[in-house]
């Protein structure tokens, strides 16, 4: 035990640079809002990066949620990993945000992009060409403008990106990790279950409304989390391009994106097998942040969950998870700034 003391002490006197990690649940959490142009018409589009700070934590109302984030707090010195947040069909990628502010205090920054034309306040493109090959350019669009950010560019690692993909959002980032969606797919599904309003909207029909577009991969994607991902338009073959790691989540009890024709199926056929998590009793809502008390009264179809299910546990696991996952994917050296003894 002395000599192994009197070594530590050689090697901290002798390479000053080396300093001990500070705890990470000193971490707070400030955000920055970004603008830049959607792809789709060249009109302006709306994201908010989550990233590790050295203030105290702070609350921000936004979008009627408690966010445990203050804006432009300074920014904890370090090079972070950089993660991309796709919500699911008119809705918001707020409606996740203790996943996105808990992964920011572990040591990666995490940009939550609104997506236009299928969101909480604009259902416009819903149904669509345009909406289903968009989205994934808006990611992309998403990471461009991340990377040329003079505020926090310089703390981001431009080679390490991952994506969060939640319902639609998962459709969204297999896209960008290869997929290819089988059109015919979704009609025959739709003629198998036509009672599946969300999946079904248009009978199994995309409305045309751009013919000039086509899914687009992006090859800076290395690895994907996905929850309850809308996937049933995807076969063996047409995910045959797809290799980076998964790490994929689904409630057992989901009645709004299936997981026998979705997260199931999307296990099975995926050429390099996912890590996958089946949450028993969860239905689909169960991804989304723990309600307060307001939530509960406003939209309790989103907020409660089945007999047996506690949220606050899965998301305590989920959180632990999702930074397990991308530190070891992201492959996370000890140059960069992240914090993994927290669960």
């Amino acid at each position: 035990m002395l000599r192994l003391s009197a070594v530590l002490v050689l090697l901290l006197g002798c390479c000053p640079a080396m300093v001990l990690a500070e705890p990470a649940m000193q971490w707070g959490v400030g955000f920055h809002r970004l603008n830049f142009l959607d792809p789709l018409d060249d009109q302006p589009m709306r994201a908010i990066a989550f990233y590790p700070s050295n203030q105290a934590r702070g609350l921000t109302k936004m979008g009627g949620y408690e966010v445990e984030a203050t804006e432009e707090a300074k920014i904890a010195m370090g090079h972070y990993p950089l993660l991309m947040l796709s919500h699911g069909n008119t809705g918001t990628p707020l409606a996740l945000h203790d996943l996105a502010t808990s992964l920011a205090r572990k040591g990666f920054v995490v940009v939550a992009v609104l997506h236009p034309g299928d969101n909480y306040k604009d259902h416009s493109r819903l149904g669509t060409l345009s909406n289903l090959y968009g989205r994934p350019m808006q990611i992309s669009a998403a990471i461009s403008a991340m990377l040329a950010d003079r505020e926090l560019s310089p703390y981001v690692h431009d080679d390490q990106v991952g994506v969060i993909g939640y319902s639609a959002g998962g459709e969204t980032a297999l896209i960008l990790s290869g997929a290819q969606p089988d059109l015919d797919r979704l009609r025959r599904y739709c003629q198998e279950r036509p009672e599946d309003r969300d999946a079904c909207t248009t009978q199994g029909e995309l409305i045309a409304d751009r013919d000039d577009l086509v899914p687009v991969a992006d090859p800076r994607v290395r690895a994907l989390l996905l929850m309850a991902p809308l996937s049933l338009m995807f076969g063996r073959q047409t995910l045959a391009d797809v290799h980076v790691p998964v790490l994929l989540y689904s409630g057992d009890n989901d009645k709004l994106v299936f997981p026998d024709k979705n997260a199931d199926a999307l296990a099975r056929k995926l050429p390099v097998e996912p890590e996958f998590k089946v949450i028993p009793g969860a239905g689909h809502f169960v991804f989304m942040a723990p309600c307060t008390e307001e939530q509960m009264g406003a939209m309790p179809g989103l907020c409660t969950d089945a007999q047996g299910v506690d949220r606050e546990d899965v998301h305590r696991d989920l959180i632990y998870e999702a930074g397990r996952f991308f530190s070891k994917t992201l492959q996370v050296g000890q140059h960069s700034g992240l914090r993994t003894a927290d669960h």
